[in-house]
């Protein structure tokens, strides 16, 4: 397997760990939210705001991932009846689409980085996190995605087998 992407799925496998991660972060903070409200009749006032920006970097962080491991749910309809061939060429278009549509978001989505940025523009929460960190966060997410998809598309032109599995 290449040196790339043998670095892509590390560098995937490093953003689904984050991703779960944030996952354990959020469903803690809601317990403590519940406590707080339940036994103390009291709020962190920023939970619902965390556990959004929580969403968003775990969707972006693990879809790498999922992606690379073969989980993103497909439709199998027009693959189960097409050769081999066909199937290969639809892979690699779907790859380049993917491509495409990845660094429309990732252009958007830098423009939105670096005015927040330059802007030093907060949330409107009391918490007021930098929203260059959120978005920071996506925009890493939809990196990865990026590298994952080439990666997808090297292993379409090599015959190179999914990473999980191994030739014995």
């Amino acid at each position: 397997m290449s040196f790339f992407v043998k670095f892509v799925e590390r560098l995937s496998w490093l953003g689904a760990y984050l991703a779960a991660i944030t996952l354990v972060g959020m469903v803690s903070f809601i317990l403590l939210e519940i406590v707080l409200r339940t036994v103390f009749d009291s709020s962190t006032f920023v939970m619902d705001e965390m556990v959004g920006y929580g969403v968003a970097a775990t969707t972006f962080l693990a879809l790498p991932y999922a992606l690379g491991e073969g989980n993103i749910i497909r439709v199998e309809l027009l693959f189960s009846h097409v050769s081999a061939r066909k199937r290969k060429l639809l892979e690699m278009f779907s790859c380049l689409v993917g491509l495409v549509v990845t660094c429309v978001l990732i252009s958007f989505v830098w423009i939105r980085v670096a005015r927040a940025w330059s802007r030093n523009s907060v949330s409107s929460s009391i918490a007021e996190i930098p929203m260059w960190i959120p978005q920071g966060i996506i925009l890493a997410g939809l990196c990865l995605l990026f590298l994952q998809l080439i990666a997808l598309l090297i292993r379409q032109f090599t015959k190179e087998p999914k990473p999980d599995v191994e030739v014995r």
